[in-house]
């Protein structure tokens, strides 16, 4: 198996555990950012940081756009789905729009937090487009649930935190979107399940794996079995979401408490954020010692970074530190 840590802004580590579980080596490689795992291989790209002005602005056309915000602000990135007439659902053209933006996000270092939010009222994302699916042979659909599969995993292992403001119903897909973030946001009203049994399915975007790795195998089999759909309180106390809010007269709760959550990370060692995410994805797969491993070669990467620098200058002066991402 081998990793490769799309971390410091100008460099890539390859880590090579050995076949029999021992010491971890590595090599670097200038100019190259992108993830590879077994089989699993993400978008690789050469260090750029994309342009301000790129995908700001919805189009006519788009069912999934970009935001940047500015001011105190800028680093985070919202991710707005926009297809209004079809609840969000994921049909062809979303998912491909939205792959396209994910594989960009996930080269541009500016991108410090992103941020998924709707704007249709009352929807996060309703699901599969069953319209679509409706159409599909045998074939086709096992095709399309594995692109829609692949698409979570892209965000899934975005190198950035992650949050999922879910104002509206998370539903089948749009949960299993939901989970492929680091963190998640609800406002009491959100409905969310995983109801794909209900339509005489299974979760097949990654919800069968993810849904147990947070909430345990037992409820998430309680979960999936019945369909149920829970609101967003009762997610809180599933431990679904990271935090629940009252909606507000605008319907934008759950948007504000991840706006909130991304202004708190915003500040902090942006280079220690992506290798500390690496170290908690990539060491939860494997047991203890090749976890410790992991740890040990993420903190490793932090050493040398002038961010490590800045924040110990910081401390002994009595200041806030300034981090660069460097």
């Amino acid at each position: 198996m081998t990793f490769l840590c799309s971390i410091a802004a100008r460099r890539v580590k390859i880590i090579r555990p050995e076949s029999n579980g021992g010491t971890f080596g590595f090599m670097w490689r200038g100019g190259v950012q992108g993830l590879v795992s077994g089989d699993v291989r993400l978008p690789v790209c050469y260090n750029r940081t994309h342009s301000r002005g790129q995908h700001t602005e919805a189009t006519p056309s788009a069912e999934v756009d970009v935001k940047r915000l500015d001011g105190e602000d800028t680093g985070i990135v919202e991710v707005v789905m926009r297809r209004h007439k079809a609840r969000n659902a994921l049909g062809h053209v979303f998912i491909s729009q939205m792959r396209e933006i994910i594989t960009s996000l996930s080269c541009d270092t500016a991108s410090r937090v992103v941020i998924f939010r709707s704007m249709v009222p009352g929807v996060f994302c309703a699901g599969a487009d069953l319209k679509e699916r409706a159409a599909m042979n045998n074939i086709s659909a096992d095709s399309f649930v594995h692109r829609l599969r692949t698409l979570m995993t892209d965000i899934a292992s975005m190198p950035m935190p992650t949050i999922a403001a879910m104002d509206g119903a998370a539903l089948g897909g749009g949960l299993e979107l939901a989970l492929a973030c680091d963190l998640r946001t609800a406002a009491y009203s959100a409905q969310m399940g995983l109801i794909e049994t209900t339509r005489g399915l299974l979760p097949g975007a990654g919800g069968s794996q993810r849904l147990p790795r947070l909430v345990g195998i037992s409820l998430a089999k309680e979960l999936i079995f019945t369909g149920r759909r829970v609101g967003g309180q009762a997610a809180l106390g599933l431990g679904l979401v990271n935090q629940a809010t009252e909606q507000n007269q605008t319907g934008d709760a759950a948007y504000t408490e991840a706006l909130s959550l991304a202004r708190e990370i915003l500040p902090q060692a942006p280079v220690a954020i992506r290798l500390a995410k690496e170290a908690m994805d990539r060491g939860i797969e494997v047991e203890m010692t090749k976890a410790m491993a992991i740890e040990r070669l993420c903190y490793s990467m932090v050493i040398p970074t002038r961010d490590r620098q800045e924040g110990m200058a910081a401390f002994l002066e009595k200041r806030k530190p300034n981090y660069t991402g460097e």
